[in-house]
C-alpha cells in the first residue's frame, strides 16, 4: 500500500486521474471498476478534460460500477447509473455498451449479482478499481462485519451510511435502505486499486484503514494486504496518520519509479 498526500483534493485527483489514464494508454482495452459519489467526481472531470484534449481515448475501455441502490432504477437522478452517466460518461469517448452497473431493479438479485461476477471474469478481471471510502471506513457497500471474502451480494446499508447519503434525497425518508454491491473479496481481485479521501470528516477512516489492523469492522484495512494498492489523499484526510510525513516522502517516490 502507497499512500500519497497532497496538498488539495485537486492535486489528489489530478494524480489519480493520471494513474488511471496510464492503464488507459497501456491497454486500450482494459477494464475499469468505477466508483461514484462526491470524492471521485474531481477525478472523472480530470478524464474528461483528457479526452477532449486527445490524450487518451476510452473507445475501447470496458468498465464496472462498484454499487447500485436496490430499487432506483437506472434513470432515477439519485441511481448510480445516472450519476455515472452524468460525471463521466456522458463526457468521454467510451461505448455505453461496455459500461455496466447493477441492476437495482432486478427481479431476481441473485441472479444479477452472480451474472456481474461472472461477466467480470469473462472479462479478464478489474484491471484497476477507483475506490472512495467511508466515514466508518467501508469501500463500496461493504459495511462494517461484512466479511473480507464477500463476494457481489445485496446488503442492508448501516444507519450512518443512510445518513450520509441523506443529503443526495429530499428527504431521509427517500434514502435506500439496501444496495447491491462488490463484495471486499471481489474488489481486491483488481490488478491495481486507486482509493481516493478527502476532507478531514475521513481522517478516521484513512487511519483505520492504513495503520490500523485488519478488520471487518474497517473493511478499507483488507487493502493492507493488496500487492498493488495506492491511496490518494488530501493533507486533512490523512491528519491522524502516526507515519504521516513517511508516507508523503515514500508515495511520491514510489509514485515516480511507476
Amino acid at each position: 500500500m502507497e499512500v500519497i498526500i497532497c496538498k488539495t483534493k485537486d492535486e489528489a485527483s489530478r494524480l489519480a486521474a493520471d494513474m488511471v489514464a496510464a492503464c488507459v494508454k497501456k491497454n486500450p482495452k482494459c477494464v475499469l471498476g468505477l466508483a461514484t459519489g462526491s470524492t471521485p467526481i474531481g477525478m472523472y472531470k480530470c478524464l474528461a478534460e483528457d479526452v477532449k484534449a486527445r490524450k487518451i481515448s476510452f473507445k475501447g475501455v470496458r468498465s464496472w460500477n462498484l454499487d447500485e441502490y436496490w430499487g432506483l432504477a437506472g434513470t432515477h437522478d439519485q441511481s448510480y447509473r445516472y450519476f455515472m452517466d452524468k460525471n463521466l460518461f456522458e463526457l468521454i469517448d467510451i461505448d455505453r455498451k461496455n459500461t455496466h452497473v447493477l441492476n437495482g431493479l432486478a427481479k431476481d438479485w441473485k441472479r444479477e449479482v452472480k451474472a456481474y461476477e461472472a461477466a467480470i471474469k469473462r472479462a479478464g478481471g478489474i484491471d484497476l478499481q477507483v475506490l472512495g471510502i467511508g466515514s466508518d471506513g467501508h469501500i463500496a457497500f461493504n459495511e462494517p462485519g461484512s466479511s473480507l471474502a464477500s463476494r457481489t451480494r445485496l446488503v442492508s446499508l448501516t444507519p450512518q451510511t443512510i445518513k450520509d447519503n441523506a443529503r443526495f434525497f429530499k428527504k431521509a425518508a427517500d434514502v435506500p435502505k439496501y444496495a447491491l454491491s462488490m463484495g471486499v473479496g471481489t474488489i481486491m481481485e483488481a490488478r491495481t486499486i486507486v482509493l481516493l479521501a478527502f476532507g478531514a470528516n475521513k481522517a478516521d477512516a484513512v487511519k483505520g484503514a492504513v495503520e490500523g489492523g485488519i478488520s471487518q469492522f474497517c473493511t478499507a484495512s483488507a487493502l493492507q494486504m493488496h500487492k498493488d494498492a495506492w491511496f490518494f489523499c488530501d493533507e486533512a484526510a490523512a491528519a491522524k496518520l502516526k507515519l504521516k510525513k513517511y508516507y508523503a516522502w515514500r508515495g511520491l517516490e514510489e509514485l515516480a519509479r511507476r
